[in-house]
């Protein structure tokens, strides 16, 4: 067993007796291994415990006190959770059944009956404060584990992101698009179901996972020859139907990645890739689904997609004033939405306009 030295700041020891005689025999049996601090009756010894706790390492309590006893002291100590982490022990000769069951369900660690044999009090007091002590060193290691844990974990978090966000920026590149756009995708998509009902029953943190696995939207367009993907002008019948496949491809690119297959943002990352052009009246593509077969995310990134495709100059258009965009989507001139959908876009348009100012 370790030996607390005295001048260890761990090892103070708090005797609480209103008898000096009886605070006497107990410094002499503990004063060589502890620093000892004395009170002489129940209501003084409280004051010093409450005041610091993680001061002492052990309270040696009589029971019959005035003022306060014993009793009243570790009912307090329990009413503030204190006898969890300080082992409080009854040094008393009221050593009766009533005192020790009731000390006992008040969390005492131990009653020793007076007059006490010094080396068997010493043993039991040592070796619960030991005990303690080891948890306390158990608790700080874990806390320090899971805190490396959990900074390793965000880390890997943030590589994650950052190499999704890097490859999804890529393909904006390759159609001569800055990497903005899809953090503008990610923005909008993420307000819309934030600050919409649009959102409903989802939670901040599938919210988040959504918002992020909407900047893949187009990821399938690393498959699209360059001579379609930037062609200034309107495509041809074929050329379109190219373009298209862009969805499936998306799709089956992210279902090549395992360790995205392993995370909870892989579903709405493959939804979304594959069904962002889908529209409300069964005509888009590639499954043709109708009205509330699109998922909410995948409606909110296609709406989120086309707004900012028609307020932003693209290879194959100049920008359209704000206004102008706002009648094409309300008139369904770029795909057909939801009513829904466009009462919560209109409720926050103005700040999602927002977004795009410098």
């Amino acid at each position: 067993m370790d030996i607390l030295s005295p001048g260890d700041a761990a090892g103070r020891l708090l005797i609480v007796d209103d008898d000096a005689i009886n605070r006497a025999i107990l410094e002499n049996i503990f004063a060589p291994f502890y620093v000892i601090d004395e009170a002489e009756d129940g209501d003084e010894g409280l004051a010093k415990i409450l005041a610091r706790p993680e001061r002492f390492c052990a309270v040696l309590l009589d029971v019959v006190m005035p003022r306060m006893s014993g009793l009243e002291v570790l009912e307090h100590l329990k009413e503030n959770a204190l006898t969890e982490r300080l082992p409080v022990f009854l040094i008393t000769a009221e050593a009766s059944d009533a005192n020790m069951r009731r000390a006992y369900d008040l969390g005492v660690m131990d009653v020793i009956s007076k007059p006490v044999v010094p080396y068997i009090v010493l043993k039991r007091v040592q070796s619960v404060i030991e005990l303690f002590q080891a948890r306390k060193r158990l608790r700080r290691t874990v806390a320090s584990q899971q805190t490396k844990l959990l900074a390793q974990a965000e880390k890997i978090i943030r590589l994650n992101q950052g190499m999704i966000e890097a490859l999804s920026t890529a393909i904006e590149f390759r159609s001569e698009e800055s990497g903005d756009h899809v953090r503008r995708i990610h923005d909008i998509t993420w307000n819309l179901l934030t600050y919409t009902a649009l959102g409903d029953g989802l939670d901040s943190e599938t919210i988040e996972q959504i918002a992020l696995a909407s900047i893949m939207h187009d990821v399938g367009k690393i498959a699209i020859p360059d001579a379609i993907l930037n062609k200034p002008g309107k495509l041809t019948a074929e050329e379109y139907e190219v373009m298209k496949t862009h969805t499936i491809q998306g799709a089956l690119l992210l279902e090549r990645i395992p360790q995205l297959r392993e995370t909870g943002l892989y579903a709405y990352a493959a939804d979304i890739a594959r069904h962002h052009h889908e529209r409300w009246d069964g005509r888009g593509y590639p499954d043709g689904l109708r009205g509330d077969a699109i998922s909410v995310w995948a409606q909110a990134v296609s709406l989120a997609d086309v707004y900012d495709a028609l307020i932003n100059k693209r290879v194959y258009k100049a920008a359209f004033p704000r206004e102008k965009a706002l009648e094409m989507i309300k008139n369904g001139e770029c795909g057909v939405f939801g009513p829904h959908l466009l009462e919560c876009f209109f409720a926050v348009e103005e700040d999602l306009f927002a977004l795009y100012r410098p």
